[in-house]
């Protein structure tokens, strides 16, 4: 196929309907989309044509699918849209938690699945590009991902597609490479010989990566754009994907940034949101007092990770706090420095330093570039297990957390004590639970491993479990309780809701009382070393 459409140097790009993109796809075919989360720099014209040219004319059928990062609005975009009987034969992605429908499809029976890091996922485009037999890491070694466990399969996956193997008297994961036969990817401005540019992309993502990938395998490359311009316009430096490596264009003028954002300029890079501190003051509540804490742990100058959930709110704060600027902030996607963006934005930035391939990130978090990350937990359990993407009856997905989480000099892991209707106020410098909810997340065993404590304990890593009354330390391999909040007693404030017996530190002392109090922590004066 690609011998007969490919782009040469020199020619004009094919340029097509999405429609016409979709009916090249062969059945059976293994196809890559370019793009993350919600609607950052998805292709979703081509998703919309898949669905309803397959939805007609019952083909192309039996696909494998695979995205880095899971695609969709938590309902019906994205990739809950190509949840159609026959469709797809597999899938394969980080996380699957945003495209619902797809992952009742799963559950069903009707599509096999697989749940990798994001990270594997990312830097396995280049594996795969480069003719490499796959990706080999530390990331996912005895956690589910590991063969020994489930292998990274949700549903009625069978072939295994990780495995374990020795290198030096070591153990390693080497996830197997796999051709790909379509890429489908998305940026901002085409010419038309082909080149594209990602100009006013929230990420940059894998784009590059893909083409590659898929040209290397003999595939054929997709590429949407909302506009295109006449051969020779662009600046070569603009250019993130080169023309010879796209071989079919299509156009979508009213293509948006995310789902939730037509076009910021924040976002791009094209403009800094200059902004007076505490002009978007969070409201005090369990979730801002767990942020705090978390933040507490941050110095001066170190480079850090944000997950989402509770997370996300360190963004808001530091800007609050006015440290912003004396911290470096990142986000796996691609953005190194200034602030993430939140809510249904999450995965772009703005006031970055730079926005980078997402391979390139993750390869500085694997090697252990990251001073500090905070990432939310479902689960904790007594050896410091963490489970964060498997729990409840729908199907989920650890997104980036593997990768950030095992290569992280320290790491935060943060939630509530309780969930299911936990209820507290807030007041006095400390906490009072009014009501506890109705499920515990410090359990005996985590449902599934997404962190292994042992793991960490026997590399001597850094860890915290930062609740809203309590802190935990994994200390000689056992969660440990380190800090209390003010006025609440660790046998029926906190061990009486936990489903194993924590040690409890010989130094245990209270919970810095600022993370409950009003206005501002003070945390600039604390970065520069001043007094609080």
């Amino acid at each position: 196929m690609a011998a007969d459409s490919c782009n040469d140097q020199g020619r004009n790009v094919r340029l097509v309907k999405p429609e016409e993109a979709v009916r090249l796809v062969p059945d059976g075919a293994t196809v890559i989309f370019g793009g993350s989360g919600a609607g950052h720099a998805v292709p979703q014209r081509f998703i919309d044509a898949l669905a309803a040219v397959y939805t007609e004319e019952g083909r192309p059928r039996g696909l494998t699918t695979v995205r880095v990062v899971g695609m969709g609005d938590f309902a019906d975009r994205g990739f809950s849209q190509l949840a159609i009987p026959g469709l797809m034969r597999r899938t394969i992605g980080s996380n699957i938690g945003n495209e619902p429908r797809l992952a009742a499809l799963v559950s069903a029976g009707e599509v096999e699945a697989y749940s990798f890091p994001q990270g594997v996922i990312s830097q396995l485009c280049r594996e795969i590009a480069a003719g490499r037999p796959g990706l080999i890491t530390k990331v996912g070694l005895n956690t589910y991902v590991d063969p020994r466990q489930t292998g990274g399969k949700q549903g009625p996956a069978e072939e295994d597609l990780v495995e374990v193997i020795e290198l030096s008297g070591e153990e390693w994961l080497l996830y197997r490479s796999f051709p790909i036969d379509v890429a489908v990817i998305r940026g901002s401005t085409i010419d038309e010989e082909g080149n594209l540019t990602l100009d006013d992309e929230a990420i940059n993502g894998e784009m590059l990566a893909m083409a590659m990938a898929a040209r290397n395998s003999g595939g054929i490359v997709f590429a949407q754009a909302r506009s295109m311009v006449p051969t020779g316009e662009l600046r070569p430096r603009r250019v993130q994907v080169p023309a010879a490596l796209i071989d079919v264009a299509y156009l979508d003028p009213h293509q948006t940034q995310t789902y939730n954002t037509d076009y910021s300029p924040y976002f791009a890079g094209a403009a800094r949101l200059d902004e007076p501190s505490g002009a978007q003051e969070v409201p005090l509540d369990v979730r801002k007092v767990i942020a705090r804490r978390s933040l507490l742990e941050f110095g001066r100058g170190e480079i850090a990770n944000l997950g989402f959930g509770i997370s996300q709110n360190i963004g808001a704060i530091a800007r609050e706090e006015d440290v912003a600027d004396l911290l470096v902030l990142t986000v796996e996607q691609g953005v190194f420095g200034g602030v993430p963006a939140s809510g249904n934005d999450g995965g772009a930035g703005f006031n970055y330093q730079a926005l980078i391939d997402q391979p390139y990130m993750f390869d500085f978090y694997d090697g252990g570039g990251l001073d500090i990350a905070s990432l939310s937990f479902a689960e904790v359990d007594a050896v410091g297990n963490v489970n964060v993407h498997a729990f409840g009856d729908r199907l989920r997905g650890p997104g980036g957390f593997p990768n950030i989480s095992l290569g992280a000099k320290r790491v935060c892991f943060v939630g509530t004590l309780t969930t299911g209707g936990m209820k507290a106020a807030i007041q006095g410098g400390t906490i009072a639970i009014t009501a506890e909810g109705r499920t515990e997340r410090f359990v005996d065993h985590v449902r599934e491993v997404t962190f292994s404590g042992p793991v960490a304990a026997e590399r001597g890593q850094d860890v915290l479990y930062i609740t809203e009354r309590a802190v935990f330390a994994l200390v000689e391999g056992t969660v440990t309780l380190i800090e209390i909040a003010e006025g609440l007693d660790p046998e029926s404030d906190v061990i009486a809701h936990m489903g194993f017996r924590p040690a409890i530190s010989p130094d245990l002392t209270t919970v810095d009382p600022v993370v409950y109090a009003n206005g501002t922590m003070g945390l600039r004066r604390r970065l520069e070393g001043g007094n609080p």
